[in-house]
């Protein structure tokens, strides 16, 4: 009686687990057909039917394995995390090591100009001032941004923004800025424009340019740039091009934007990468003006820093060579650190280039301060400078390191009298003497 007892208590055990487990497989072949089918609706009926084919064919022994495929997945799951492990250590491992790691980029050939004009990061401004070196037919007020440094022109309303230092444009000359962007701006509207024009009436409008005007978008809410000409004489020319690189759908809200003019071409950067590269931008052989503007459907806050303004200098091989000197801002370091920063390669590559094809040459490479700061800690940076370029130059281009001799000299050389942001900028160069 215990026996045929025991063996009803095992049929109903067994038909009730059977039933379980049939109600959870078929939940789970549902499940994994609506997922599938949620995916499928891409890639066609076939993808679908392949998929749930696949689904059924291993659902009828999901649950047989469950244990052996519970511990080979916990064995899987310590392997993948050991080896991610491993992986994050290596690119920390990586990105610590190339920190200093300073190479051309073959996109980012831009070289900043030597001779600054103007330059301008407002930090001798309060908070709330507008700069009185630009004209506005719009609003703005200096700002600190959150998580950045120095302090930023906040463009608070749409408008023409001109900057009265930067007019009568050279026929070769580098203009940089960092701008950034706060909230959604849609992608309607222009965005935020670079005017150069001809017509100096043109440069408070954002709209309906009159001839011999040439203007760059940039706007982060399409995330693409886009350039329209509207020459005197001619037909006009418009074309658009992607730039995720400035992009809020990305939470890419921050660029360095590099503007690069020789004579009629005009070669525009996004931070290390070339977005545009146009022979006959400037279409016009008179003066050129400049003003920025922005132009975005709902409110956003636009900011705008570090300005500079510079005529584009002479080869770099050049004045080495034939002068036996050669000064640069263009080689930029980390705030207070001797980093160098990724957009200098260019001139690094130039000068590697310059001595590799010069190989009977050896040369001094000299590090400058601005002012600030004790005037100990800015002659030990000099010198820490100095040297992170010699290292850069023999690790990355090969050059012996036999061929440099490195010094600083902190503050105590100024080109001026340190006084204002564009100064101090000057003051912060590279110095190679021809030995």
């Amino acid at each position: 009686m215990k026996k045929l007892l025991a063996v009803l208590v095992f049929m109903v055990f067994s038909q009730f687990s059977f039933a379980q487990e049939t109600t959870v497989g078929e939940r789970v072949l549902k499940n994994a057909k609506d997922k599938t089918y949620g995916r499928g609706e891409q890639k066609g009926d076939q993808t679908v039917d392949n998929a749930l084919n696949k689904v059924e064919e291993g659902i009828s022994g999901l649950f047989k394995k469950k244990e052996k495929k519970k511990k080979k997945e916990e064995t899987e799951q310590q392997e993948n995390s050991e080896q991610t492990s491993d992986e994050n250590q290596d690119v920390q491992s990586q990105t610590s090591s190339s920190k200093k790691a300073v190479k051309s980029n073959s996109k980012f050939d831009f070289v900043a100009g030597e001779k600054e004009l103007y330059f301008d990061n407002f930090n001798r401004l309060s908070i709330g001032d507008f700069p009185a070196e630009f004209n506005t037919n719009a609003s703005g007020e200096i700002v600190n941004v959150n998580g950045q440094s120095g302090k930023w022109l906040s463009m608070t309303k749409n408008g023409a923004f001109i900057p009265d230092n930067i007019k009568n444009l050279p026929e070769n000359f580098t203009l940089e800025f960092e701008v950034a962007i706060n909230g959604d701006p849609s992608n309607n509207y222009s965005g935020f424009g670079l005017n150069f024009t001809t017509q100096k009436d043109d440069l408070m409008k954002e709209m309906f340019f009159s001839q011999g005007t040439s203007i760059v978008y940039l706007h982060p809410g399409a995330g693409e740039a886009s350039i329209f000409i509207n020459p005197k004489n001619g037909s006009e020319m418009s074309n658009n091009v992607k730039m995720p690189q400035w992009n809020v759908s990305t939470n890419d809200n921050m660029v360095k934007i590099s503007l690069w003019r020789q004579k009629s071409r005009l070669r525009v950067y996004a931070n290390e990468d070339k977005l545009l590269d146009i022979p006959r931008f400037f279409s016009e052989t008179t003066n050129y003006d400049f003003s920025f503007f922005r132009s975005f459907f709902y409110d956003c806050e636009i900011y705008l820093t570090n300005i500079r303004f510079a005529v584009a200098g002479a080869d770099t091989r050049n004045k080495l060579i034939t002068e036996g000197r050669f000064v640069t801002n263009g080689i930029l370091f980390d705030v207070n650190s001797d980093n160098i920063k990724p957009e200098s390669g260019t001139v690094l590559k130039e000068m590697a280039t310059t001595l590799q094809e010069n190989p009977t040459v050896r040369v001094k490479i000299i590090g400058h301060t601005d002012s600030d700061g004790a005037d100990a800690a800015n002659l030990s940076l000099s010198q820490k400078r100095a040297a992170a370029v010699k290292t850069a130059l023999s690790s990355f281009y090969g050059i012996d390191a036999n061929r440099m001799e490195t010094d600083g000299k902190g503050e105590s050389q100024p080109l001026n009298k340190n006084v204002t942001s564009a100064e101090k900028a000057q003051n912060r160069r590279v110095e190679f003497i021809k030995l």
